[in-house]
């Protein structure tokens, strides 16, 4: 049975909050009560404000109306600096660590012992001990947070927060970079957070981690306050359709029917033998024919992303061919795989998709500016025509076509590499991870886009760690191990459960030559 914590007195309380970023109303009125010692769940689509919220609380962002209140009194926070003195600390997605130094060192970084100016190291490691046994979260302080693995890292953010007696930790999206075990292991610090009397407002998209863990869940949808209500009165489906507005309809489109005679592949790879690989390694050979979602499994590190990237050019080869329609790839880099009509979403929309400080105009027509120019000179109204034509298709919305891509939600952010690749001439799409990060109702958006593509005859190559978005997208999936397929499965074959056992070792009659 799951223990809900009994609510305290109002701890933080928002009455009709708003702010706008340019023409981008980003929260509209917002009316919010968390009880202190609770875990106070924040749901709601991409882009429905909840994230801006919790920047309000936690002084990152000033409210242009309405009023915050910390235990009753009135506030306004101008920067993280004076949440702070309130005794309220955010956790973002996006650590916020020094990993050159010490583990140590982070925890206590600006509220260090010290005598004479400089730090006692002795009383430092003994302060360390005492946090430690008191949550429970043990790891050597000497090591560098450079070496440790996210979730680690996540640890280190939630010591580093009780160090400076925190009394509210803002949590937005902690769950977004985790595995299923290093999710569960986030879960018991939460509670053991609360149960120190610690105030925990949980911002995430994961609706069965917000149903399995909070004592109270807010849901918002384009900048308001839907409901407030106890996890027990609601269901994933209850909260998607109040996220979202709507009915939600099954969680995936139907499968592009494939042609019943396929010509040659539209991706043919053969012999592809990634940077790194042994010498005496045959290299990878895959098919993917016109119309055909094909899937990826495999653990992290088993080299899934590293075969997408060298198909595409994006990282060097050590040999091997990519045919793209019949047109053999000479030399792989990515502007040769573009002009070939190859697109590429990547693991990683904002280290290696997006440009965040420029417009959407500019990272959606990026790759195809020399349809545009003439002697180095940019058509922007042809430019324009085209960018307007593949927003539109992605279902991209947005406060401007010359708004920087940064103002946007991440499910629009992510939308917008979509409509990147969403123009005449492609002939394969490689999505890796495409739906991380995004919300529900963006996630089916995605998936649309992803049938669709098939529908009209392109070649589409899927990688994602969510085992159920590839049974449910995909037509055939190759699982990969150690820099290898391993095995394969076509309908009706798809299991999740069998996609797990060559992913880990295990034989399976699937099994590959």
């Amino acid at each position: 049975m799951i223990s809900r914590a009994t609510p305290g007195p109002v701890h933080i309380e928002l009455k009709d909050v708003s702010k706008r970023f340019g023409s981008t109303q980003a929260v509209d009125g917002a009316n919010l009560v968390v009880h202190r010692g609770a875990i106070h769940a924040l749901v709601g689509e991409n882009g429905a404000g909840k994230s801006t919220v919790g920047k309000i609380i936690s002084g990152l962002y000033v409210a242009d109306s309405g009023s915050l209140a910390v235990d009753g009194r009135i506030v306004r926070f101008r920067s993280p600096w004076h949440a702070f003195d309130a005794g309220i600390t955010t956790i973002a997605q996006e650590l916020a660590l020094v990993p050159d130094q010490t583990v140590v060192d982070n925890v206590f970084l600006g509220v260090e012992a010290t005598r004479w100016g400089c730090v006692r190291r002795p009383e430092s490691l003994r302060r360390f001990r005492e946090l430690a046994d008191r949550t429970g979260i043990h790891v050597d302080p000497a090591v560098t947070v450079g070496e440790l693995s996210v979730a680690d890292q996540q640890r280190i953010e939630i010591l580093r927060a009780v160090a400076r007696r925190t009394e509210l930790v803002v949590m937005d999206e902690p769950s977004a970079r985790l595995s299923t075990a290093e999710r569960s292991q986030l879960h018991r610090l939460v509670r053991s957070l609360r149960d120190q009397g610690i105030t925990v407002l949980f911002i995430s998209h994961f609706l069965d981690e917000v149903l399995e863990l909070a004592d109270a869940v807010t849901i918002m949808r384009d900048g308001r306050v839907v409901r407030t209500s106890a996890p027990s009165q609601e269901t994933t489906d209850s909260l998607v359709e109040a996220m979202i507005g709507r009915k939600l309809d099954a969680s995936f489109p139907p499968k592009p029917r494939l042609p019943d005679e396929q010509d040659a592949p539209a991706l043919r790879v053969r012999g592809l033998r990634c940077s790194g690989s042994s010498p005496s390694d045959d290299g990878l050979d895959l098919d993917v024919a016109a119309g055909e979602i094909v899937g990826i499994a495999g653990l992290v590190g088993s080299g899934r992303t590293e075969f997408l990237r060298a198909v595409y050019g994006a990282d060097p080869v050590s040999g091997g061919e990519v045919t793209v329609s019949g047109q053999r790839l000479r030399g792989t880099r990515p502007d040769r795989a573009i002009r070939a009509g190859v697109g590429l979403i990547p693991e990683s929309r904002k280290d290696h998709g997006l440009l965040m400080e420029r417009s959407v105009r500019e990272n959606v027509s990026l790759p195809h500016l020399r349809r545009f120019a003439t002697a180095g000179v940019v058509n922007r109204i042809a430019e324009r025509r085209l960018v307007r034509a593949a927003n539109s298709g992605a279902g991209v919305r947005d406060g401007g076509m010359e708004s920087p891509v940064r103002l946007l939600s991440g499910g629009n952010q992510q939308k917008s590499l979509f409509a990147r690749w969403l123009v005449p001439g492609l002939r394969v799409l490689i999505a890796d991870e495409p739906t991380r990060g995004v919300d529900v109702g963006s996630k089916r958006a995605i998936y649309d886009l992803i049938a669709t593509a098939a529908s009209q005859g392109l070649a589409v190559l899927v990688v994602s760690s969510e085992l159920e978005e590839l049974v449910g997208l995909c037509h055939r999936i190759l699982v990969m191990r150690e820099g290898r397929f391993v095995a394969e499965f076509t309908h009706p074959d798809l299991d999740e459960t069998a996609l797990l056992r060559p992913a880990f070792g295990e034989a399976t009659s699937n099994g590959m030559s």
